[in-house]
């Protein structure tokens, strides 16, 4: 005694009160059998009290029972089934809309409309109209029809529409004459002319510039794709974001090292690593590095000041990173370990080498900045080249000497010969 109707908002399922409503249960059921409320609109929503569908027509005049279908205009209607213990006290309630008539025995009849209560205690509504089901499923469904844009007649901007029905359990032998549609029926062309903004259509305001709407299309694919990986085991969760204490450099001289950017980057504060990137293969400088500062203030002073320096001939592009593939592979370390990721996945990051933990040493490069302040803007000699010029010195030194000794004796071999 179930039925599904599926909506262009999602799904809902409603369970129907059939010992207490048997003729108006049966004629839902065999209403949503025959397919006669696919393409529907929910043409009256009341914000916070009710959403009324069930008029292919959309207008709120519209609709047939099931006995008018069979047998004609004359059996459009059937007399209302009102039960005095079922009331109106939950959202959710499922009520069939009732028409004033004095002939019928309950003082109304109904055709195909109904309505779904989205409201509370609506008390007042108790012995007016048919309760012949409540929603068992799909309140989130419910909830976001309530919500809906309306014009000042209750219908919906944007239409939401009863794409199918199926029905799950239907106690009620068929009727005869009753012809179940192999597959859905096509909408009327009545029934398209009740279009106003198509369910799978976008609404573009026209003060949004393509920039913008291609900017917003961007973040929703982004979004699809960070959903699947973080499904496939790709990322800890898809609101990852990359650290904001990591600096990305680029255009760099591949003569350029780790050290030299360590060394440049370290005046403005503590850095945690210094990687210039390198093919695995020949290990040749790709041109580009992620310096990770141990504070955050630190590494914005640094994309402040050092964007387009000349470092080793090559004036360099410093960025925020936006890559999160350091997260990842410490996650997956963790994962592999049995650890497991977590919130900690931006903890406890891979510490590389440190140029003032080393002896520095290797080739001399002259650093020029834009940035400095009288600074002569070399970079000091390592332990290596102080040590060499010290030899230098010394050999100089002994040098000199020796050219003293060698011309005293020139001079006392002249006197001799006088």
């Amino acid at each position: 005694m179930s039925v599904l109707l599926e909506t262009s908002v999602g799904d809902i399922v409603i369970d129907l009160h059939t010992k207490q409503c048997p003729r108006t249960s049966l004629n839902f059921l065999k209403l949503c059998k025959i397919k006669y409320y696919n393409f529907s609109p929910f043409h009256n929503v009341q914000k916070d009290f009710m959403v009324q569908a069930g008029d292919p027509t959309g207008t709120g005049t519209g609709g047939s029972s099931i006995f008018g279908v069979l047998h004609g205009p004359s059996q459009r209607y059937f007399p209302a089934e009102i039960h005095p213990k079922l009331k109106h006290r939950k959202p959710g309630t499922v009520s069939m809309a009732v028409a004033p008539d004095a002939s019928a025995a309950s003082g109304g009849i109904s055709g195909s409309q109904f309505f779904i209560t989205t409201g509370e205690d609506l008390d007042y509504l108790d012995g007016k109209y048919t309760v012949f089901g409540e929603v068992a499923e799909g309140f989130d469904t419910l909830q976001r029809i309530n919500n809906a844009y309306c014009d000042e007649r209750g219908r919906p901007f944007k239409d939401v529409r009863i794409r199918h029905t199926i029905v799950l359990d239907d106690p009620f032998p068929d009727p005869e004459g009753l012809v179940v549609p192999d597959e859905s029926p096509l909408p009327s062309k009545e029934m398209l002319e009740t279009i106003r903004i198509g369910e799978d259509e976008d609404i573009d305001d026209e003060s949004v510039s393509p920039e913008e709407l291609e900017r917003q299309r961007r973040a929703k694919e982004a979004k699809a794709q960070a959903l699947t990986l973080e499904m496939v085991g790709d990322l800890p969760f898809a609101e990852v974001k990359p650290p904001e204490n990591v600096l990305f450099v680029c255009k760099l001289n591949p003569v350029t090292r780790d050290e030299d950017l360590e060394l440049i980057f370290s005046r403005f504060g503590q850095i945690n690593s210094c990687e210039v990137i390198r093919d695995k293969k020949t290990g040749e400088s790709l041109c580009y590095a992620f310096i990770e500062f141990d504070k955050q203030p630190d590494c914005e002073e640094a994309y402040f000041k050092m964007d387009n320096v000349l470092i080793d001939d090559r004036r360099i592009h410093v960025d925020f990173s936006q890559s999160v593939s350091k997260l990842h592979k410490d996650w997956v370390a963790k994962r592999m370990r049995g650890q497991g990721g977590g919130d900690d996945v931006g903890e406890n990051l891979q510490r590389r080498t440190r140029y003032r933990d080393g002896d520095g040493g290797g080739d001399d490069y002259d650093l020029l900045f834009d940035h400095d302040d009288g600074s002569s803007g070399k970079r000091p000699p390592s332990k290596d080249q102080k040590r060499r010029m010290k030899d230098e010195g010394r050999e100089k030194e002994k040098g000199g000497r020796d050219r003293s000794e060698r011309e005293r004796e020139r001079e006392r071999e002249k006197d001799r010969n006088r």
